[in-house]
């Protein structure tokens, strides 16, 4: 029973001493989870900081880009009104000179005076030369006017790139933030796809043992039970031996005694028989006493014989059924003894069946635990995700709509402030590619 029970407790220590290691192999688990989604959220906030400082050279480099182009723009558009008016000038130059050769044929007329001719050509190229100083002058207004309205025009265009810009870097923006979201939603998918091979194996590793543990310990209350039932049948054959070897001198020591109760009534008959004796001796005449000493004396030894023979047969019959009787209760208590050890090895087994159910009970409970929690887990972890997906969608939209109302405001207000400065609408002009010039 001690060898017993110092299993038992060993047992118990190796239960213990796996459930410590199995749940210190979880807390380095979870541990080393916790730190990967920590890597994670750090690499996206490094990534989203990156893609920011990207996005800003990129608009500082767009913006400069713009600039640049406006320049170049507006300095086509100053080329080309020089051109115009240079052109517009030398036509202006060759009207006059041909205006001034028409007046001049016309005072060869020699019926006209003189001081009429030279005051008719004054009087015309006066008028040509305000003429044409009126055609410069609102040539010079519509050049302004054009180059006025074309920066306006430029400068919406500005604005329209950079709106354009400013969409194209959001939805880069969100789109990595959705990237690195599903990222992180695979990772966690992943790890607890890794839990549950931990759980499920640690749980494995868990019942195996306690199967292997009760199989020793069955096994150990099979063989103790087994030492236990030879032990107790060889004290029984031993106790029978005893007994065997004992018998004759009991037999010896009941035969004695038979004898002694022999000898005792032998010696009241002899009392008897001489009490008689004197008797009869008293109340018969002498002559007689002969026959009677005679008769009597056969008598006695007739009853002593017959005694005799009853005494010898009682202790044939009591060997007899002393022999019998040791068998008997030999044999009962053999059957006896089996039947007892039978009803305990039945009892053992019944009690390992019944210890061996609890247990697979507790397995199959402990399985589909297991598997709730799992279902449970993965549940609120699909939940998460999808909540964490309807949110990232809900940020999007907001912040793109967000994003177009003001840029939809700017426009319309650089709009109405166009209109304001007379310049009506700017959409339809259309400028020359920096590839073009």
């Amino acid at each position: 029973m001690s060898g017993y029970k110092r299993m038992r407790r060993q047992h118990q220590k190796q239960l213990i001493a796996l459930e410590n290691r199995l749940k210190a192999e979880m807390d380095e688990h979870r541990l080393r989870l916790q730190k990967e989604l920590e890597t994670h959220a750090n690499n996206t906030y490094i990534e989203l900081e990156r893609l920011a400082k990207r996005h800003a050279a990129q608009t500082d480099k767009e913006m400069k880009s713009v600039a640049s182009e406006e320049r170049r723009i507006q300095q086509q558009i100053v080329a080309q009104q020089k051109r115009e008016l240079t052109s517009f000038l030398d036509s202006q130059k060759k009207e006059y000179r041909l205006c001034k050769d028409k007046i001049k044929e016309m005072s060869e007329d020699p019926c006209t005076p003189k001081e009429e001719k030279q005051e008719r050509l004054s009087r015309h190229k006066e008028t040509m030369q305000r003429s044409q100083a009126e055609e410069e002058a609102h040539l010079l207004a519509q050049q302004r006017l054009v180059y006025d309205r074309s920066c306006r025009a430029l400068k919406r265009r500005s604005v329209f790139r950079k709106q354009e810009f400013e969409q194209e870097q959001l939805r880069e923006e969100l789109n990595k933030k959705r990237t690195q979201k599903e990222m992180e939603h695979a990772l966690m998918i992943r790890q607890d796809e890794s839990t549950q091979d931990l759980e499920r194996r640690q749980l494995h590793m868990l019942q195996k043992l306690r199967i292997e543990l009760m199989r020793l310990q069955h096994q150990t209350e099979l063989e103790n039970q087994e030492e236990y039932n030879g032990r107790r049948q060889r004290e029984l054959h031993r106790k029978h031996s005893l007994e065997q070897r004992q018998q004759p001198r009991n037999l010896k020591a009941l035969e004695m005694q038979i004898k002694k109760q022999f000898q005792d009534t032998c010696k009241v008959q002899n009392k008897q028989y001489k009490a008689l004796r004197n008797h009869q001796l008293e109340v018969s005449p002498k002559g007689d006493h002969k026959n009677i000493l005679r008769c009597l004396k056969e008598e006695q030894t007739r009853k002593l014989a017959v005694l005799a023979e009853q005494y010898e047969q009682s202790i044939n019959e009591m060997m007899a059924s002393q022999a019998m009787r040791l068998d008997e209760e030999q044999e009962a208590e053999c059957q006896a003894l089996k039947q007892q050890l039978k009803q305990e090895m039945e009892l053992l087994d019944a009690y390992q069946r019944k210890t061996q159910s609890q247990m697979e009970a507790q397995h199959e409970r402990e399985q589909q635990k297991l598997e709730q929690k799992v279902s449970i887990r993965r549940a609120h972890l699909e939940q998460k995700i999808e909540e964490e997906l309807a949110a990232l969608q809900k940020e999007r939209t907001e912040r793109i709509k967000h994003l177009l109302e003001r840029q939809d405001r700017e426009m319309n207000a650089f709009d109405s402030e166009s209109r304001s400065l007379g310049f009506g609408s700017l959409g339809s002009l259309d400028f020359a590619k920096e590839d073009d010039r």
